[in-house]
């Protein structure tokens, strides 16, 4: 990563005096965390380098240093689905019209998104061509043709591709975008048991992309009937949830679509009795989105906190020299310092641009949100030490360059650790048990997450929404949690009195 490749284009050549560099690099941000959300947000993601603005609205150029964390997270997911023996392929992006309408409870929850081709330079096409919202149904036509008997069963494909819905509302960089990144993995099988034990190793999945390699706490559950994916049987997720915006957000979901899309498509199978049957279906799928969830919840008022699994960089190493320093002796040991730690597998490099301060250099990367600064000056030269500062809490100390790899490795474990903890304590001090409506709203007002009991009934669910409407959204449910608490003896209804079923978390989402 060029961290100064703006600043310097920008008519910084060095030899400056330092007010004048920081007047031109604009270094620093200009909205805080806590007091506008929405801007902080805006001005962290590319601040840092990780998007810049596309001239199409809702489209946006991902850079380097977002791709690089994406390309993590898929080295890891794709080894993981590979020893589930998914194999990886490519389909079309384009879906004819036909083949979109088939399948009808499926494309509606669609519609509104779907972009259509339909010129062709200065021609109307024939017939308007969709861009794929997602690709059940540009598969599934093939899957009917490929699978025959029970041996050819189970076909378990997966595909890392883009997708387009036209958003409208908000669209907002990584969370809500008209053309984003994702993996989709879709799926057949014989029996429903079979299915039913693949939607839970991939949520597993997504939990761990989330919990450990992103260090945010996620809740793995089971959508309602009104909120899971159209056309499917049922949809379970990983939720996550935003203390600044008060907003829950879905981070990756893995449904079971049953036999609903079988019987569209005619995706038959002969069984081992010579029997005719319908295959089981999944499809899963995380996307870009959960780089977004990652600077939301890390994100401080000095830019980027990167977890560091998923940093391109981890530790970055900055010399300091002084007038009459050893120059050469300090950059020396930078450069020894990178060697020690790539040898070890730790991502390294030196910051050895001599048109900056160091302290310019801090500040940029802080921005980009690299967990370990490494100093170099004359007293740790002398002492053959290194001071070493966090990015997560600005912690410092002193190491010897002795113990150097063993020390950063520790550090950088420990760095995870704290912002899981930190992240986990946020949320839960944002989630709120509300029993009656009245402590329902109040939460609400002031931007819970809510656990409360339900009867599980869609009318009840569909008055919560009608209820809460507002500027600010209406609220809804967002997942039954696998880890229930007891329900008590007689337990009521939030809204309706009811006798309660089970404890569902609700709120405002993204």
């Amino acid at each position: 990563m060029a961290g100064g490749e703006k600043k310097t284009n920008s008519g910084s050549s060095g030899g400056g005096k330092k007010k004048e560099v920081k007047k031109e690099t604009g270094l620093g941000l200009s909205f805080k965390k806590d007091e506008n959300f929405g801007e902080w947000y805006s001005e962290v993601v590319v601040s840092s380098e990780m998007i810049e603005y596309y001239d199409i609205s809702g489209c946006y150029i991902l850079r380097p240093w977002a791709i690089s964390i994406w390309e993590i997270i898929q080295t890891f997911f794709d080894a993981e689905i590979k020893k589930m023996e998914i194999k990886n392929c490519y389909f079309p992006l384009f879906v004819s019209p036909g083949v979109l309408q088939k399948e009808k409870d499926h494309i509606e929850g669609f519609a509104p998104e779907v972009a259509w081709v339909t010129k062709s330079g200065k021609s109307d096409l024939e017939v308007p061509i969709a861009i794929r919202p997602t690709s059940e149904t540009v598969m599934y036509p093939y899957y009917s043709k490929w699978i025959r008997g029970h041996r050819d069963l189970p076909l378990k494909l997966n595909q890392w591709c883009n997708v387009v819905r036209w958003e409208f509302s908000n669209p907002t960089p990584f969370i809500r975008s008209r053309e984003f990144l994702w993996q989709e993995g879709h799926t057949a099988f014989a029996t429903k048991e079979e299915a039913d034990t693949e939607v839970l190793q991939i949520l597993e999945l997504y939990r761990q992309i989330y919990e450990e390699f992103l260090a945010i706490p996620v809740i793995k559950g089971k959508k309602t009937e009104m909120e899971k994916f159209a056309g499917g049987l049922y949809t379970t997720s990983v939720e996550a949830f935003i203390p600044n915006s008060g907003r829950g957000i879905q981070g990756a979901t893995s449904h079971c679509l049953g036999q609903n899309f079988a019987k569209m498509f005619e995706i038959n199978f002969e069984n081992e009795k010579g029997e005719k049957s319908m295959v089981w279906q999944n499809s899963w799928a995380y996307s870009t989105r959960t780089i977004g969830v990652m600077v939301m919840v890390h994100g401080d008022d000095k830019g980027l906190v990167l977890p560091p699994k998923v940093a391109a960089l981890q530790v970055v190493v900055v010399p300091v020299p002084y007038k009459d320093a050893d120059t050469k002796g300090i950059f020396d040991a930078c450069v020894e310092t990178v060697t020690a730690l790539s040898e070890a597998g730790i991502r390294a490099k030196a910051d050895l641009r001599d048109n900056y301060s160091p302290g310019w250099k801090y500040s940029d990367w802080e921005m980009k949100g690299v967990p370990i600064r490494i100093e170099i000056g004359p007293r740790d030269l002398a002492n053959n030490q290194v001071r070493v500062v966090r990015r997560d809490n600005g912690a410092k100390s002193d190491i010897s360059r002795v113990f150097l790899v063993e020390q950063v490795k520790g550090i950088l474990d420990k760095i995870h650790e704290n912002l899981f903890e930190v992240a986990k304590q946020k949320r839960d001090a944002c989630i709120q048990v509300a029993r009656t409506w009245d402590e329902f709203v109040k939460a609400i007002g002031e931007k819970q997450m809510i656990l409360a009991p339900w009867c599980d009934e869609e009318d009840i669910e569909k008055e919560v929404k009608e209820r809460t409407k507002g500027e600010l959204g209406a609220a809804k449910s967002l997942c039954t949690p696998f880890d229930q608490p007891e329900l008590p003896e007689g337990a009521k209804c939030f809204v309706s009195g009811k006798p309660a079923k089970k404890w569902t978390y609700w709120g405002r989402s993204y």
